[in-house]
C-alpha cells in the first residue's frame, strides 16, 4: 500500500465571474481573471512536479476535469465534488489514496516548495497542519489521515475571519495535534493585491 505524500491544488475553472469574485469587485473581472490564471500557473510550476510528493489538481466544476488546454496535461485532475468548501475538502481527504495529504488553493502567490515540504515534515509529528492566512483563514490544511480521517470542517464559517479559529476548535475537540506554518497573504481584495505587489 502506497503512503506517498499527496499535494492537492484546489482550482476553479478560470472563467470571469467564477474566480476571485471579491477581487473582481475592486479591479474588474478581466484583471481578477488574469491574476488567477497567472497565480495558478505559477504555483503549479513551482510545486506541482516536485518528486517528494504526488500532485493532483482538484477542479471545480467537476466537468472541468475534461476540458483541454486549461491545466498541465502531465498532472492528474480530479473533481472537487459538491457542497461548501469544508464538504469538498473533507471529501478529498477521505477519497485520496492512503498517505499524508495537504490541500492548498491555486491562487495563493506566496506558496513555495519549502512550505509544502515543511507541511509534510510536520505531518510526521502531528495529526494536522495549518498555514494561517493574514485574514483569519488559512492557505494550507493537511492531515496525516491515520488511523482515520477526522471531520475537522464542521460548522466552519468560511470566507470569514473566524475560519481558522473554527477549524482549530474542531481539531482540539477531537484531541488531535496541530502544527502551524508561517502566515501568508490571501489575495481576496484589491488592497491585498496592491500590498502583495508592493512586497509588503
Amino acid at each position: 500500500m502506497s503512503l506517498d505524500p499527496q499535494l492537492v491544488i484546489m482550482a476553479k475553472a478560470p472563467l470571469i465571474g467564477r474566480v476571485k469574485t471579491r477581487l473582481a469587485r475592486d479591479i474588474g473581472g478581466v484583471e481578477a481573471l488574469r491574476f488567477f490564471r497567472e497565480a495558478a500557473a505559477s504555483l503549479i510550476r513551482r510545486v506541482g512536479r516536485d518528486p517528494r510528493w504526488r500532485t493532483v489538481i482538484a477542479v471545480s466544476p467537476d466537468r472541468a476535469v475534461h476540458e483541454p488546454g486549461i491545466w498541465p496535461a502531465d498532472i492528474p485532475r480530479i473533481g472537487q465534488g459538491g457542497g461548501d468548501l469544508g464538504a469538498r475538502m473533507g471529501s478529498l481527504f477521505r477519497d485520496l489514496p492512503p498517505g499524508p495529504a495537504v490541500i492548498v488553493g491555486a491562487d495563493i502567490p506566496g506558496i513555495e516548495r519549502r512550505h509544502i515540504a515543511a507541511a509534510f515534515a510536520a505531518l510526521g509529528r502531528h495529526d494536522t497542519v495549518l498555514g494561517p492566512a493574514e485574514d483569519g483563514g488559512y492557505w494550507l490544511v493537511g492531515m496525516r489521515r491515520r488511523p482515520r480521517v477526522a471531520e475537522i470542517f464542521d460548522g466552519v464559517r468560511w470566507s470569514s475571519e473566524q475560519a481558522m479559529a473554527d477549524t482549530l476548535e474542531n481539531i482540539r475537540k477531537r484531541k488531535m495535534s496541530v502544527a502551524m506554518l508561517e502566515s501568508l497573504a490571501d489575495i481576496d481584495e484589491g488592497k491585498d493585491l496592491a500590498r502583495w505587489r508592493r512586497g509588503t
